[in-house]
């Protein structure tokens, strides 16, 4: 290493004070310029290498800035994109349940009621539910639907609209071919004729992980094609049914899940569904949701939707 303190030892050689001497050997005086000079310029030279040497700061080319910028927005996109082709794909199986009580003064028919849509019936409550095959069965949840399954009076009517195949909306009247209580799911039938409907996706409840990315779709407080997005917030959770029991293995998600939301799919990054949204905590006398949320596996609704379709209850209630 060459030191700065150094340079200012060195001393030129004397110069000759014979004039003629000097004037009679040009080379020589040459010579001695030269040194001057690189006596004067060696300090600067040396000064600015090592300067430049001990630079800690080295610009970023603005390109390569300008190329991450590009990558995390086209990220982003890319992100953006799969969210909205998932619910473009997977929003016309769901479907929007109205549940319906006629005005039994009235001295028309309840069908002819139930038909004219002329505000002559009082909605009792709101829910959502999917397309479970082209034939019209629909899954829900089973308290979306507990007043009809229960109905003594015959006033009680369930309105269900559907978005078929080529985006035609419809809607149909929804009867109750089998219930699960302990499950809280129930299914429905709906006249789909002239109609082509397309069911969900299934996917499986086995093998979700806890961070693992969810979609909920469903009609909150009676907002159709609602679309909320989180995460699988834990798995293997226990949850009260309708009939008092406890329903075991449910999944829990940050995804909001509202009023209205109960019977709606919950599925994941491929469109899968993988579960049925059932249920919410909510801040005791506030009504407000605690972004704790529950979903019944789609596992368990596989093993029991058949059976209710085919005999109208569960497995386990034949014998």
């Amino acid at each position: 290493m060459v030191k700065l303190g150094s340079l200012s030892q060195i001393k030129p050689s004397p110069i000759p004070t014979n004039s003629s001497s000097s004037s009679s050997n040009p080379s020589q005086k040459g010579i001695l310029l030269k040194r001057r000079r690189a006596i004067v310029l060696g300090p600067s030279v040396v000064v600015a290498s090592l300067l430049h040497f001990y630079n800690p700061i080295s610009p970023q080319p603005s390109s390569h800035l300008a190329l991450a910028q590009q990558q995390q927005e086209d990220e982003l996109q890319q992100q953006e994109d799969r969210s909205v082709h998932l619910f473009q794909e997977t929003s016309p199986s769901v479907v929007f349940i109205k549940d319906l009580e006629i005005d039994k003064s009235l001295k028309a028919s309840p069908d002819a009621v139930f038909l004219s849509e002329d505000g002559n019936s009082k909605v009792e409550g709101t829910g959502s539910g999917f397309i479970w095959d082209k034939f019209g069965h629909i899954v829900t949840n089973y308290h979306v639907v507990a007043k009809l399954a229960t109905d003594q009076t015959g006033l009680q009517r369930c309105k269900v609209y559907l978005v078929d195949a080529r985006g035609n909306g419809f809607y149909s009247e929804g009867k109750i071919v089998g219930v699960d209580p302990a499950y809280d799911l129930a299914v429905l039938k709906v006249d789909v004729e002239g109609h082509e409907l397309k069911p969900v996706v299934l996917g499986t409840s086995n093998g979700l992980h806890v961070g693992q990315s969810c979609f909920a779709i469903g009609n909150p407080y009676g907002y159709e094609n609602t679309l909320t997005i989180g995460v699988v917030s834990g798995l293997g959770r226990e949850i009260p049914s309708p009939d008092g029991k406890a329903i075991r293995g449910a999944i829990q998600t940050d995804a909001a899940i509202n009023a209205g939301n109960s019977g709606g799919p919950l599925i994941d990054s491929y469109g899968h569904i993988i579960g049925v949204n059932t249920a919410t905590f909510t801040r005791k006398g506030t009504g407000a949701s605690s972004g704790v949320n529950f979903a019944i596996p789609i596992d368990t609704v596989v093993r029991t939707v058949p059976y209710l379709i085919v005999y109208g209850t569960p497995y386990r209630d034949r014998f």
